[in-house]
């Protein structure tokens, strides 16, 4: 079974990880135009939040 990790990277997107390997990033700024993935609008916005990982799936 494959591994799933989501990284919140410190003041950006969510990264999702499949066996290590990001696959997608993921908007949690609110403010991106191609939700739900990011555009990079947080680094404009000055968004804050801090890194966090959660194992999905092992």
């Amino acid at each position: 079974m494959a591994k799933v990790v989501i990284h919140s990277i410190a003041d950006g997107p969510n990264e999702v990880l499949v066996d290590g390997r990001p696959v997608a990033y993921l908007c949690r700024c609110g403010g991106s135009s191609r939700k739900p993935y990011c555009d990079g609008t947080h680094k404009r916005a000055g968004f804050k939040a801090p890194e966090a990982y959660v194992n999905v799936l092992e």
